[in-house]
């Protein structure tokens, strides 16, 4: 069974919660320029998930992924925002492929354990507050033969980018609640996940993520 978040973690996860509430009437607009390049990589993201598998997305958001869903693949969309996930319902082009949707913080998956075959995630890690909490909750979800896929952007090992991503981080944080500069491989590492792969998409900064459960 999850741990419950501590008492600080928990008016952390609030605040980013409200800040993502506020967006969420514009969140679309405001992203709607990076989606031409970003659709491209969901495509391929989504590629990966094999046929008839029993599928969790964590943090849907305001559902830019649904018109990726595979037919073929049972999804569950969780996310800890009322308001994104109300957009995300509302978005479904498919009945067909209709995920089921719940209102969920990723710290605190209300999952038995191994109840997914494939957890994936776009752009989640870097707003969860407690990353590895959220990742071995996403690890305790999966089966052992399972796989994890994640497509994050990450702080970059370029010196003067990476210097720059920590200068960013304090105001991104507070004006969106989303971290620029962490480092998410390692994150996953650090929840008991083994790399299978890691591909660059864009520098160092964008990864898309394959890993699976360590023995």
């Amino acid at each position: 069974m999850s741990a419950p978040p501590s008492k600080a973690n928990g008016r952390t996860t609030a605040a980013i919660q409200r800040r993502y509430e506020r967006q969420a009437a514009v969140y679309d607009l405001v992203e709607g320029p990076a989606e031409l390049l970003l659709n491209r990589w969901r495509r391929r993201f989504w590629g990966l998930v094999p046929a008839d598998s029993r599928v969790l997305e964590i943090g849907v958001g305001t559902g830019k992924n649904l018109r990726w869903h595979p037919p073929n693949v049972s999804v569950t969309a969780v996310d800890f925002s009322p308001r994104m996930l109300a957009r995300a319902t509302r978005r479904t082009q498919r009945p067909d492929a209709r995920p089921g949707f719940a209102l969920m913080d990723a710290q605190t998956l209300a999952f038995a354990d191994a109840s997914f075959d494939v957890v994936v995630a776009t752009f989640v890690f870097c707003s969860v507050p407690d990353p590895i909490l959220g990742l071995q909750e996403a690890r305790r979800a999966l089966q052992p033969n399972g796989r994890l896929l994640l497509l994050e952007h990450v702080r970059s090992g370029l010196p003067v980018v990476g210097r720059g991503m920590d200068w960013l981080n304090p105001l991104t944080v507070r004006l969106q609640g989303v971290n620029v500069n962490r480092d998410t491989v390692d994150n996953v590492r650090r929840a008991g996940f083994r790399i299978l792969e890691v591909d660059n998409l864009f520098l160092d900064i964008v990864k898309l993520i394959v890993a699976e459960p360590a023995p």
